[in-house]
């Protein structure tokens, strides 16, 4: 079977008979991977530690007719270390790992900017470089971005006017509002039934997570409003609801 080197983040694992398990994966190259993990379950494996969730490593795949096999993985990053230590930590990158195995849908399929961005939230996470559930918030909202579903939070979708905080002289007075349907922010004059009321609080909150803003949002807490907006954007673009998110709730 021809060889490929890669690196890669594991997404998740599941059991195959005895000793096997299929890992599926996220790599640098080849995008989103499933591979047969020989006896890694074996006490004695060589390599099984290093093929769990949120664990980064360098891999030696052989192409298979239906699954491809892990025949080498070398420690890159442990992240899966200080992330399970710490109950927080883990429930957000479960978020994390869960929300590119969905947004990643077709296999061998090259997604460089996808793999940065998970890379550089696990290593954040694993850092204790914010608050977790700042993390995982800002990762949802930025991947669904990078995948082309950026909400529009600057100006109205329908006449691009301003917010009211932005700007007291304009329509926005009256109110602003979400629609997902729509992409972003809407005014007062022009907001659509499928829209619902947005507070100043949660906007500012839901631009610094697009924006990845965190000196707005460090020493802060996420409002429950802005929580269940990134939910609400995720599972109206993914098609589906985060598991990961609601069992946060």
């Amino acid at each position: 079977m021809p060889l490929y080197r890669d690196e890669g983040v594991v997404l998740r694992t599941a059991k195959l008979g005895e000793a096997d398990r299929i890992i599926t994966l996220l790599t640098r190259g080849h995008g989103k991977v499933r591979a047969v993990a020989k006896g890694v379950r074996r006490t004695k494996s060589r390599f099984g530690a290093r093929l769990e969730p949120f664990m980064r490593a360098d891999l030696l795949i052989a192409q298979g007719h239906s699954l491809d096999v892990v025949s080498q993985a070398e420690s890159i990053a442990a992240y899966a270390g200080p992330i399970s230590a710490d109950y927080d930590a883990y429930t957000a990158a479960n978020v994390i790992v869960e929300t590119v195995d969905k947004l990643v849908s077709t296999e061998e399929e090259r997604v460089a900017g996808q793999y940065r961005l998970l890379v550089g939230a696990l290593n954040a996470l694993a850092r204790h470089a914010h608050a977790p559930s700042h993390i995982s918030a800002s990762y949802v909202m930025r991947a669904l971005a990078l995948a082309g579903w950026e909400p529009r939070l600057r100006t109205c979708v329908v006449c691009g006017e301003r917010p009211a905080m932005d700007d007291q002289s304009n329509g926005f007075a009256f109110g602003m509002y979400l629609s997902m349907p729509a992409g972003g922010l809407m005014c007062g004059k022009d907001h659509t039934p499928d829209s619902h009321r947005l507070s100043p609080l949660a906007l500012t909150q839901l631009r610094a997570l697009v924006d990845g803003d965190w000196a707005t949002l460090d020493g802060t807490e996420l409002a429950q409003e802005t929580e269940r907006e990134v939910e609400e954007w995720a599972e109206y673009y993914l098609e589906r609801p985060l598991r990961s998110m609601r069992l946060l709730d």
